[in-house]
């Protein structure tokens, strides 16, 4: 899966993006965010509360709980305001 970094995010990674793969047992994008998660110091430090986050799964807005299936792409960024 791609998985894309925006704004504070991808300053946070140092990158806008990467490829990862997930075992079998990762099936929602808050099991994504958890394995990432352990795998380095980094992930915490950039991602931090969950609910200060957003997500996409192939462009569509998700929630930590939706499953992701064959989704080729997981977006993470802060909330957009402005005006």
């Amino acid at each position: 899966m791609q998985i894309v970094y925006f704004a504070r995010v991808r300053e946070a990674m140092g990158t806008d993006g990467e490829e990862a793969e997930f075992p079998a047992d990762v099936v929602t994008i808050a099991d994504c965010l958890a394995h990432l998660m352990a795998r380095d110091g980094v992930y915490p430090a950039a991602f931090g509360d969950f609910s200060k986050l957003r997500f996409a799964l192939d462009q569509q807005m998700a929630g930590t709980n939706t499953p992701i299936g064959a989704a080729q792409e997981l977006a993470i960024f802060p909330p957009v305001t402005g005006g």
